[in-house]
């Protein structure tokens, strides 16, 4: 048998068995030497640094430390990265690409979660689920066998902030639906909208012409508060916002007091701060509904994460192309 890569794992250990259940594991050793008892989330650890010298793989997830100009110092041999997560931005800097190793993560496998739960949400804001579950609950009681008017699905207008992974994921699962989708972004033009078979509106127009409208834009400093006061101002009286990207997106204050004069609806799953204050008013309005961050890979979708980076291991070990890596370019336009 050929001599395996050494290989270790860079995020907190209850995350290594969540990630990667027992078969994954098995098939893990089979292509690199590995120690399944070792999950730095600490590299001035002795035992993490004594591994370090003879690293080629690094595989990180949730809890890794930073890949600083020291850590690399310390691991000489280190040619790739994989990250069984999302975003690398919280822990990976530009040393690591300065020093030629390459970088994959599973990002494109956390976005199916995330796209359908936006899609979940969606669907059940156009039946305007949440709303008529509060009037039961206070009530008691429905019109039974009445024909509502202003809901349903049959062409209603939804409008995608951000060609993201996330954002990309959604509009393929909205296909089948008999819903009018458009999207906003700044990096794609007509001809990258017309690939994905929706029409490219200016952001103002998406939301002054959307019926619900989902973000999906990366978190940067150009975007902080990109839907603001004016912008809510411009959504239609009786939308909805949905939100499962990062909660600085939006102008919180601007939002609650659109919530509150009952104009619009929300749907959070994340939020600014996050978690919410105890005190938020966001808690007690009933037009708003928030989530525990949980649209992104929970419970046995994790094993979708480790996976993706097995397969990725496996075509770096055999001398492929990674398919899902990542440039330090793309990176700054990256969630």
């Amino acid at each position: 048998m050929p001599e395996r890569p050494v290989a270790m794992f860079a995020m907190t250990a209850e995350n290594v068995t969540r990630i990667f259940p027992p078969d994954a594991l098995a098939r893990l050793r089979e292509s690199v030497d590995i120690d399944l008892s070792l999950a730095a989330d600490d590299f001035t650890d002795p035992r993490v640094r004594a591994r370090l010298a003879d690293t080629e793989i690094l595989i990180t997830g949730w809890g890794c430390p930073v890949l600083d100009a020291g850590m690399l110092d310390a691991a000489p041999r280190l040619r790739a990265v994989l990250h069984a997560a999302g975003s690398v931005k919280s822990f990976a800097t530009p040393a690591v690409w300065e020093r030629g190793i390459v970088v994959s993560s599973a990002a494109a496998a956390n976005a199916l979660p995330v796209a359908e739960y936006t899609l979940a949400m969606i669907l059940l804001a156009g039946k305007d689920v949440f709303a008529h579950r509060e009037r039961l609950r206070t009530e008691r009681t429905f019109p039974y066998g009445e024909i509502l008017p202003g809901l349903g699905n049959f062409g209603r207008r939804v409008g995608v902030v951000g060609a993201s992974r996330i954002g990309r994921r959604l509009i393929e699962l909205l296909r089948p639906f008999d819903l009018a989708v458009s999207l906003a972004d700044p990096y794609v033009d007509a001809a990258g909208a017309a690939a994905l078979g929706v029409p490219l509106l200016p952001l103002d127009d998406l939301l002054a012409g959307s019926d619900i409208v989902t973000i999906h834009a990366p978190e940067t400093p150009e975007t902080r508060h990109l839907i603001g006061r004016r912008e809510l101002a411009l959504m239609p009286t009786g939308s909805v916002l949905i939100n499962t990207a990062r909660g600085s997106l939006i102008d919180h204050d601007a939002l609650v007091d659109e919530l509150r004069a009952e104009r619009i609806s929300a749907i959070l799953d994340v939020t600014d701060p996050e978690p919410l204050p105890v005190d938020s008013p966001l808690h007690d309005l009933p037009n708003a509904f928030i989530t525990p961050h949980l649209a992104g890979s929970q419970g046995n979708e994790v094993a979708r994460l480790g996976l993706t980076v097995l397969a990725e291991a496996e075509r770096l070990l055999s001398g492929g192309e990674l398919e899902f890596r990542i440039d330090l370019k793309g990176l700054e336009r990256a969630a």
